[in-house]
Protein backbone atom coordinates (compact mmCIF):
# COMPACT_ATOMS: atom_id res chain seq x y z
CA UNK A 1 0.00 0.00 0.00
CA UNK A 2 2.50 2.78 0.59
CA UNK A 3 4.28 2.14 -2.83
CA UNK A 4 0.77 3.58 -4.10
CA UNK A 5 1.12 6.86 -1.73
CA UNK A 6 1.85 10.14 -3.63
CA UNK A 7 5.21 11.35 -2.82
CA UNK A 8 3.77 14.66 -2.47
CA UNK A 9 2.00 13.13 0.99
CA UNK A 10 4.75 10.63 2.45
CA UNK A 11 6.48 13.06 4.16
CA UNK A 12 3.44 13.42 6.64
CA UNK A 13 3.38 9.62 7.01
CA UNK A 14 5.57 8.36 10.05
CA UNK A 15 8.74 6.26 9.37
CA UNK A 16 6.53 2.77 10.79
CA UNK A 17 3.16 3.74 9.45
CA UNK A 18 1.04 0.88 9.09
CA UNK A 19 -1.80 1.70 6.74
CA UNK A 20 -4.69 -1.66 6.85
CA UNK A 21 -5.32 -3.76 3.50
CA UNK A 22 -8.99 -3.02 4.39
CA UNK A 23 -8.78 0.55 2.83
CA UNK A 24 -8.63 1.17 -0.80
CA UNK A 25 -5.88 2.81 -2.15
CA UNK A 26 -7.96 6.11 -3.27
CA UNK A 27 -9.27 6.33 0.10
CA UNK A 28 -5.80 6.79 1.77
CA UNK A 29 -5.15 9.07 -1.08
CA UNK A 30 -7.58 10.82 -0.28
CA UNK A 31 -7.09 10.99 3.54
CA UNK A 32 -3.89 11.63 3.50
CA UNK A 33 -4.29 14.87 0.97
CA UNK A 34 -6.53 16.37 3.49
CA UNK A 35 -4.08 15.78 6.70
CA UNK A 36 -1.85 17.16 4.37
CA UNK A 37 -4.08 19.94 3.87
CA UNK A 38 -5.22 21.13 7.37
CA UNK A 39 -1.06 20.97 8.66
CA UNK A 40 -0.64 17.55 9.62
CA UNK A 41 2.86 17.29 10.27
CA UNK A 42 3.97 21.00 9.52
CA UNK A 43 7.15 21.98 11.56
CA UNK A 44 6.89 24.34 14.68
CA UNK A 45 8.63 27.19 13.88
CA UNK A 46 11.33 27.40 15.98
CA UNK A 47 10.04 30.97 17.84
CA UNK A 48 6.70 29.08 18.71
CA UNK A 49 8.93 26.07 20.09
CA UNK A 50 8.89 27.74 23.40
CA UNK A 51 7.83 26.45 27.18
CA UNK A 52 4.47 28.59 27.57
CA UNK A 53 3.86 29.82 23.86
CA UNK A 54 0.75 27.82 24.13
CA UNK A 55 -0.67 28.93 27.54
CA UNK A 56 0.49 32.68 26.60
CA UNK A 57 -1.40 32.38 22.94
CA UNK A 58 -4.93 31.15 24.91
CA UNK A 59 -4.12 33.73 27.49
CA UNK A 60 -3.92 36.91 25.21
CA UNK A 61 -7.68 35.61 23.89
CA UNK A 62 -8.95 35.73 27.26
CA UNK A 63 -10.44 39.29 29.40
CA UNK A 64 -11.62 39.17 32.90
CA UNK A 65 -14.68 40.96 32.64
CA UNK A 66 -16.24 39.65 36.36
CA UNK A 67 -14.59 38.15 39.47
CA UNK A 68 -16.73 36.65 42.65
CA UNK A 69 -17.00 33.90 44.64
CA UNK A 70 -18.05 30.56 42.77
CA UNK A 71 -18.23 32.74 39.59
CA UNK A 72 -15.55 33.82 36.75
CA UNK A 73 -16.64 35.44 33.65
CA UNK A 74 -14.26 35.94 30.90
CA UNK A 75 -14.74 37.37 26.97
CA UNK A 76 -12.97 35.63 24.32
CA UNK A 77 -12.00 37.17 21.57
CA UNK A 78 -11.65 34.19 18.36
CA UNK A 79 -8.09 35.52 17.18
CA UNK A 80 -6.74 33.97 13.75
CA UNK A 81 -3.76 32.43 16.01
CA UNK A 82 -6.45 30.15 17.95
CA UNK A 83 -8.36 29.05 14.91
CA UNK A 84 -8.63 26.08 12.98
CA UNK A 85 -8.69 24.95 9.02
CA UNK A 86 -12.17 26.16 9.20
CA UNK A 87 -11.99 29.55 10.62
CA UNK A 88 -13.79 29.21 13.89
CA UNK A 89 -12.49 28.65 16.94
CA UNK A 90 -9.77 25.94 17.66
CA UNK A 91 -11.06 23.05 19.98
CA UNK A 92 -7.67 22.73 21.42
CA UNK A 93 -7.40 26.07 22.32
CA UNK A 94 -11.40 26.46 23.63
CA UNK A 95 -10.32 23.30 25.76
CA UNK A 96 -7.39 25.40 27.08
CA UNK A 97 -9.41 28.54 27.84
CA UNK A 98 -11.64 26.36 29.52
CA UNK A 99 -9.90 24.84 31.75
CA UNK A 100 -7.97 28.38 32.43
CA UNK A 101 -11.25 29.70 33.44
CA UNK A 102 -12.35 26.69 35.49
CA UNK A 103 -8.89 27.00 37.49
CA UNK A 104 -9.85 30.47 38.22
CA UNK A 105 -13.27 29.66 39.14
CA UNK A 106 -12.49 27.08 41.44
CA UNK A 107 -9.17 29.31 42.89
CA UNK A 108 -11.93 31.57 44.22
CA UNK A 109 -14.10 28.88 46.63
CA UNK A 110 -10.87 26.34 47.13
CA UNK A 111 -8.64 27.13 50.08
CA UNK A 112 -4.93 28.66 48.80
CA UNK A 113 -3.26 25.86 51.27
CA UNK A 114 -4.60 23.07 48.81
CA UNK A 115 -3.37 22.41 45.18
CA UNK A 116 -6.10 21.66 42.06
CA UNK A 117 -5.42 18.78 40.02
CA UNK A 118 -7.51 18.55 37.23
CA UNK A 119 -9.07 14.93 37.31
CA UNK A 120 -11.51 15.47 34.33
CA UNK A 121 -12.91 17.85 31.72
CA UNK A 122 -15.03 17.41 29.13
CA UNK A 123 -16.41 19.72 26.27
CA UNK A 124 -19.54 19.72 24.29
CA UNK A 125 -19.41 21.51 20.79
CA UNK A 126 -22.60 22.66 19.81
CA UNK A 127 -22.07 25.23 17.27
CA UNK A 128 -18.85 27.34 15.97
CA UNK A 129 -17.20 30.47 16.99
CA UNK A 130 -16.14 32.25 13.93
CA UNK A 131 -13.06 34.24 13.59
CA UNK A 132 -13.13 37.50 15.54
CA UNK A 133 -16.47 36.83 16.96
CA UNK A 134 -16.16 37.69 20.93
CA UNK A 135 -17.73 34.78 23.05
CA UNK A 136 -18.47 35.50 26.70
CA UNK A 137 -17.29 32.26 28.85
CA UNK A 138 -19.28 32.42 32.03
CA UNK A 139 -17.73 30.23 34.79
CA UNK A 140 -19.61 28.81 37.92
CA UNK A 141 -18.69 26.51 40.72
CA UNK A 142 -21.33 23.72 40.59
CA UNK A 143 -19.95 21.74 43.88
CA UNK A 144 -17.47 22.16 45.88
CA UNK A 145 -16.17 20.03 48.75
CA UNK A 146 -13.42 19.18 50.68
CA UNK A 147 -11.57 17.02 48.07
CA UNK A 148 -14.03 18.09 44.99
CA UNK A 149 -14.39 20.99 43.18
CA UNK A 150 -16.54 20.86 39.84
CA UNK A 151 -17.11 23.81 37.78
CA UNK A 152 -19.21 24.40 34.43
CA UNK A 153 -18.44 26.73 31.92
CA UNK A 154 -21.15 28.09 29.13
CA UNK A 155 -19.43 30.11 25.91
CA UNK A 156 -22.26 32.43 24.20
CA UNK A 157 -21.75 34.69 21.46
CA UNK A 158 -21.70 37.95 22.54
CA UNK A 159 -23.64 39.15 19.36
CA UNK A 160 -26.78 36.71 19.73
CA UNK A 161 -26.75 34.55 23.11
CA UNK A 162 -25.92 31.43 21.20
CA UNK A 163 -24.95 28.71 23.59
CA UNK A 164 -21.92 27.14 21.13
CA UNK A 165 -20.11 25.69 23.18
CA UNK A 166 -19.92 23.83 26.90
CA UNK A 167 -17.07 22.32 29.55
CA UNK A 168 -17.27 21.01 32.93
CA UNK A 169 -13.98 20.40 35.05
CA UNK A 170 -13.49 17.96 37.85
CA UNK A 171 -10.89 19.37 40.16
CA UNK A 172 -9.03 17.53 43.20
CA UNK A 173 -8.35 19.67 45.60
CA UNK A 174 -4.90 17.94 47.18
CA UNK A 175 -2.90 19.57 50.40
CA UNK A 176 0.14 21.27 49.49
CA UNK A 177 3.15 18.81 50.23
CA UNK A 178 5.37 20.17 52.93
CA UNK A 179 8.96 18.77 52.29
Amino acid sequence: MADSIRESVKEILSPTVNISSDLSPEFVDRLLLFLAGVGVSTPIPDHCDTKGFFSDVVSATLKPLSVSAGHVSCLLTVKPVVTNFYATLHGGALAAAAEAISIACARTVVAEDKELFLGEQSMSYLSSAPQNAEVIADGKVVRSGRNLTVVAVDFKLKKTQKLVYTARSTFYNMPVAKL
